[in-house]
């Protein structure tokens, strides 16, 4: 009753509540009257560096997106208007070859580092090595199409890009050489991991000391123990409103260390202005009886997943992985993780908010275009004509609550339907090193995966594909092992398809999604949404940025 409550109540104050009103939209305006103050901040914790080539979470995001700058960036809006590139330390989107091989960008004069030294195009060049020399997690997933990268791969100590990134001072332009069109490849140099820093900056992770960057605030403390502050950034001018806005606040001040309970309680007595921690599920009806105005729902393009292994007895039967994906409760999943209005079933890998999503879903009692309740007789029946009752799996979790209870509603779900299933908890440090090695012979686990940027290749790409089959290694990110020549055929097609006409490349895209659900390497479960609770004193518009679940922090304002 409560979670009903909730989206009925916050859904009725998004309109009228912390969104700019319709009669005071000039930005100019906003700024002369809401300038000044500190914005109060909660966290459990960073996760370690705040290098920003090197730091790979949400929440590390979110202060980067205020301190720094890339080429090109996601444009700061609310839905599917964040998903927009833009150009930001570049003047305009890059000049494109007609093979699709070269991209030439035009970098803006005048921006400089918040000591002063204007960017330079020998600062570009030099921060795209600096990923390969810090070993970026995403430098060799993203980023070895640049021409020589491969070489940076394989010493990255030395890393050169001469040939691949070509710069021109005189001109003020950076030209990238690519191996092949890459359809993608604006969203890769929009990505956090790319962002520009100067080009003395030491090729080695920095851990608590941030590189010098570029945003309307830069970080003067930083101690992952206990909290991070940021202050204006003296050379910060605005050179794009909708690539780097400048910030309202003069202070942004993170403290770490509270459980979520606490981080609440401070929120709704004003002694904090936003916590970054999910709302306990205890407390949602607290929020929407007497909280609901200042409380705020973003979509997350992000989804949950239970990957099957498919190279290992049972799923290596493709019958078997469609029998788990036609018996999934998904209902009890979503009210589990904190009722309809927090999550929403899924039954395909391209979330909402993706180019190349349409609705669909044919694991379902009634198949259609949404999710209706679990098939348990089909299910059944595809377990038995590929006889497998009775066999062993093991299906892993970690110790967070919503992880460890999909986990163990999985093992009860294998159990009803004849298999000896049992469920291993790790702890949350260990898990995704775990889980994603393949010499651990994972059968089956709960995933969660977010975006880096707001591609269907970043989805179905980074998850299905046999480039991302890395043998005995943490670093595997295809966890269920599926690696099918049809499907490897279609994405070649579909991102040539992409480079002529983005709509083209949607739709297939879309006939991709369908069938890498038909053949099931792992079962979706639900996509998520965050709700965000503020103190009474923050205003402006709370919206996300690039679909992730973090507010930007140069929208809000404090009283």
């Amino acid at each position: 009753m409560q979670r009903m409550l909730l989206g009925a109540m916050i859904g009725a104050t998004l309109v009228a509540g912390m969104p700019v009103s319709a009669q005071d939209t000039d930005r100019s305006a906003l700024m002369t009257a809401h300038r000044g103050g500190k914005l109060t901040l909660l966290a459990p914790g960073f996760d370690g560096s705040i290098d920003p080539q090197i730091a790979y979470d949400e929440l590390t995001w979110q202060i980067h997106a205020v301190v720094y700058d890339q080429l090109l960036t996601f444009q700061k809006a609310d839905g599917d208007a964040s998903n927009v590139v833009v150009p930001d330390l570049a003047e305009a989107l890059p000049e494109v070859s007609d093979d699709g091989r070269t991209l030439t960008f035009k970098l803006r004069r005048g921006i400089r580092f918040s000591n002063g030294a204007e960017v330079t195009t020998a600062d570009v060049r030099a921060s795209f090595e600096r990923m390969f020399k810090v070993a970026s997690p995403t430098s060799d997933k993203f980023y070895t199409g640049i021409v020589g990268a491969d070489a940076c791969v394989a010493e990255r100590a030395s890393c050169s890009l001469e040939k691949g990134i070509e710069i021109d001072p005189a001109s003020n332009t950076v030209t990238f050489h690519l191996v092949a069109p890459d359809a993608e490849f604006l969203s890769k140099v929009a990505m956090f991991h790319a962002s520009i820093v100067p080009a003395d900056t030491p090729p080695t992770d920095q851990g608590v000391v941030p590189p010098l960057g570029t945003g309307p605030y830069m970080i003067t403390q930083y101690d992952p123990a206990t909290g991070l502050t940021a202050v204006r950034n003296p050379e910060f001018k605005e050179w794009s409103a909708e690539a780097q806005p400048d910030g309202y606040v003069d202070e942004i001040q993170y403290t770490f260390g509270l459980d979520s309970n606490s981080a609440l309680n401070a929120v709704l007595n004003d002694q904090a202005d936003w916590m970054f921690h999910r709302v306990p599920t205890e407390r949602l009806g607290e929020i929407s009886a007497s909280y609901s105005d200042r409380a705020h729902i973003h979509n997350e393009v992000s989804y949950w997943l239970a990957p099957m292994n498919t190279t290992i007895p049972p799923f290596n039967d493709v019958r078997v992985r469609q029998a788990l994906a036609y018996a999934v409760d998904r209902a009890a999943l979503v009210n589990q993780y904190g009722g309809p209005n927090l999550a929403t079933p899924i039954c395909q890998h391209l979330p909402v908010g993706i180019p190349g999503h349409v609705d669909f879903c044919d694991y379902t009692v009634n198949p259609g275009t949404s999710w209706s309740g679990p098939d348990m007789d089909r299910a059944r029946a595809l377990i038995a004509e590929a006889g497998v009752a009775g066999q062993k799996v093991t299906v892993f979790g970690d110790d967070r609550h919503n992880v460890r209870e999909n986990a163990l509603y999985l093992q009860s779900l294998l159990t009803e339907l004849g298999f000896d299933a049992e469920v291993k908890i790790l702890s949350d440090s260990l898990y995704w090193n775990y889980i994603n090695n393949t010499e651990n012979k994972v059968q089956m686990s709960v995933h969660r995966w977010m975006l880096d940027y707001p591609e269907p290749g970043n989805f179905i790409g980074a998850l299905f594909t046999c480039a991302n089959i890395r043998e005995a290694s943490s670093s595997n990110v295809n966890i269920s092992g599926f690696c099918d020549p049809t499907l490897e055929q279609m994405i070649a097609d579909a991102n040539t398809e992409t480079l002529k006409d983005r709509a083209a490349g949607a739709a297939a895209w879309a006939k991709i999604d369908r069938y890498v659900t038909e053949n099931a390497p792992a079962v979706p479960l639900y996509q998520p949404k965050i709700l965000d609770v503020f103190s009474s004193r923050v205003g402006g518009a709370p919206i996300a940025f690039s679909g992730l679940a973090s507010v930007t922090l140069s929208s809000l304002w404090v009283q």
